[in-house]
């Protein structure tokens, strides 16, 4: 029945800067942005390497929801890195700050957490 994930929706409380987060700091492609004047909303669609995967959003005074790893809901967005210490490197120039690295116990791959402009956790996990 189902063939993959097809996208993530997220929802920012400053679009400009969660689009320069997720474009400048992240480096994914913009597929598509696109204004919708009857919702007051932007919708700029993303791609990592190609691959259209993530949706951002923006909403007039959108409420705020619990987001650590721990909250109720959807845990956390995880991207696949090749070195997890390139990566922490290039965050740590744009600003980011992240968690220590740590190992996952059951397949010994190395992996960390940093936060978006929302307080999104997000991850980053050594293949």
């Amino acid at each position: 029945m189902l063939q993959s994930i097809h996208h993530i929706a997220i929802i920012c409380s400053d679009y400009e800067r969660s689009k320069h987060f997720y474009t400048q700091i992240l480096g994914l492609e913009v597929v598509r942005e696109v204004y919708r004047t009857e919702r007051n909303s932007y919708k700029l669609d993303l791609a990592v390497n190609g691959l259209y995967q993530i949706e951002l959003f923006s909403f007039p005074d959108p409420p705020a929801r619990p987001s650590r790893p721990e909250a109720q809901g959807l845990r956390h967005l995880a991207f696949a890195v090749t070195d997890l210490e390139a990566a922490i490197s290039q965050l740590t120039a744009q600003g980011v700050e992240t968690e220590p690295i740590r190992t996952d116990e059951w397949t010994q791959r190395r992996f960390t957490f940093f936060s978006d402009p929302d307080d999104l956790p997000i991850e980053l996990y050594e293949v």
